[in-house]
């Protein structure tokens, strides 16, 4: 049984590392303020509920799909969320694709279709993007897990 697509990406919103270790760092602390909490009252159960719930939160955003890439057919379909619209770029019209980094910033914000600067933006996690560059000028960010193979079919559906 073969792929449908030539290439197929899910982005996932609590997959990035330097989120997972915030809210790991704020769980840790409810715990440890349950633990150190001298005071046997409503207050320390608090932060055990708190902690856990840090903790599920947590949990639940590690399976939720932020968008998916597809590429096929001499196009890209980027899906978001629930109500995010589709995004269909259509590969006719990109005159230069490249890899590059997102962003030089260690923190950044996951973000879907977000227009900035002649520019629009879709990142979830990691550093990589591919960024294409239509005839207008219009430059679209795909941000990647998996640089490299995306690359390599874009270029392969461009020839095609």
């Amino acid at each position: 049984m073969g792929n449908r697509y030539a290439f197929l990406e899910k982005q996932y919103i609590g997959r990035d590392y330097i989120r997972i270790c915030i809210r790991l760092v704020m769980a840790a602390f409810c715990f440890a303020a349950y633990v150190y909490e001298r005071d046997r009252d409503n207050t320390q159960d608090l932060f055990l509920v708190v902690g856990f719930g840090i903790i599920g939160v947590s949990i639940i955003l590690l399976f939720l799909i932020q968008y998916k890439t597809i590429i096929d057919d001499k196009k890209i379909m980027i899906d978001g969320l629930w109500s995010a619209r589709k995004v269909e770029i259509n590969l006719s019209t990109i005159k230069s694709v490249r890899k590059d980094t997102y962003s030089n910033y260690l923190f950044n914000n996951p973000v879907y279709n977000l227009h900035r600067k002649g520019s629009v933006r879709f990142y979830s996690s990691g550093k990589d993007a591919v960024v294409l560059t239509d005839r207008d000028g219009f430059e679209y960010f795909i941000g990647t897990q998996r640089p490299n193979e995306m690359y390599l079919v874009i270029k392969d559906q461009m020839k095609s």
